[in-house]
């Protein structure tokens, strides 16, 4: 089930989430009622106002759980700038019991192969749903064409909708958001169609040629039509640092460079020298991740994403004074979308 309702009055994320899990506690035992009553109206009057008070736009449902009873799942949507704050949600949870379990994204059902929803007043069943998959050479991404008979008789709209529920059921939400690019929900079947419950291996075999950690390097022009160059990890997802919503940049100029403007030489070797060195107090912080760098008119500028909650923008200054070939700067900003390196995400 799903849920929106206005804006909440708390301007506060963590006020909010506390809020929330205080409610939860006193409510439990009604909440539970509800559950053993099988009264789902009753479950949304309660939990609904609860989830629109954490945001408006924030979805939740009531599902099958891994270990417990029932799942509640608080989620984003696919919705970047609301993920972290799903997370954190998540996090602040009271520990799993045999009842319940909270998700901040919808999760893979085992069971997807045996599920069945109405759907613009038809029956709508995994089993009977096929795709038709491409996997671009080289790409971390799997774009799917799905087709269900009910689907010439319902509207864009509401195929689409379908699919993305059937992706969630079949791959997770975060799987979704990591691997599948573009998704078509045809009015006619493919020709090359396979039952979608073959989609999760697929997937998994072209997430294996991404195990470890790669970098591309681009090169492109400034505004004003100087050169420039940059690296990024590849794939770069959001998805895949979800509490990681504060941005740093360091902008380090350096002295040596060519006739574009891009390092050489020395301050080359000191850019190599930096970046080795941040990239390892990050990773011995594990709250933080250096996601790319761009060169340009004798100027490297390395895009940090943080936990806001590790106090890692210190430890960024620390390194960046050691800098000997002019003043560094370093900027601070809350960016959940990663708007900063949109130009680089996957």
């Amino acid at each position: 089930m799903r849920l929106f309702g206005r804006k909440s009055e708390s301007a506060d994320p963590t006020e909010a989430i506390a809020a929330f899990w205080t409610w939860w506690d006193q409510a439990r035992p009604q909440i539970d009622a509800h559950v053993e009553a099988e009264d789902p109206e009753a479950l949304a009057e309660m939990i609904g106002p609860a989830v629109t008070a954490l945001h408006p736009s924030l979805v939740w449902e009531i599902a099958p759980g891994r270990m417990a009873v029932n799942a509640l799942v608080v989620s984003a949507s696919g919705d970047p700038e609301l993920r972290p704050f799903a997370h954190r949600w998540a996090l602040a949870a009271p520990p799993a019991d045999a009842m319940w379990e909270f998700h901040p994204s919808r999760q893979a059902n085992p069971q997807a192969a045996d599920l069945t929803v109405d759907v613009g007043g038809r029956e709508f069943g995994l089993d009977r749903l096929v795709v038709a998959l491409r996997v671009p050479p080289g790409t971390p991404r799997v774009d799917v064409t799905a087709f269900h008979p009910i689907f010439p008789d319902v509207d864009d709209d509401t195929r689409m909708e379908a699919t993305l529920l059937a992706l969630d059921w079949l791959l997770g939400e975060d799987e979704v958001a990591r691997w599948v690019g573009e998704i078509v929900a045809a009015e006619f079947e493919p020709i090359d169609a396979l039952p979608a419950i073959h989609l999760p291996s697929v997937v998994a075999d072209v997430a294996e040629g991404f195990a470890e950690e790669q970098w591309a390097l681009l090169e492109g022009h400034t505004a004003t039509g100087g050169r420039l160059t940059a690296a990024a990890r590849y794939p770069l997802r959001p998805v895949d640092f979800p509490l990681f919503d504060q941005h740093i940049a360091v902008t380090l100029p350096y002295q040596e460079a060519d006739g574009d403007g891009l390092p050489t030489g020395a301050s080359l070797d000191a850019l190599r020298d930096f970046e080795e060195r941040l990239t390892g107090r990050l990773a011995t912080l594990g709250s933080a991740v250096l996601t790319a760098h761009l060169s340009a008119d004798r100027s490297r500028v390395l895009h940090v994403y943080a936990d806001p909650a590790a106090a890692v923008p210190p430890v960024v200054e620390e390194i960046a004074a050691e800098w000997k070939e002019g003043r560094a700067r370093v900027d601070v900003a809350e960016d959940p979308s990663w708007s900063a390196v949109a130009p680089f995400l996957t």
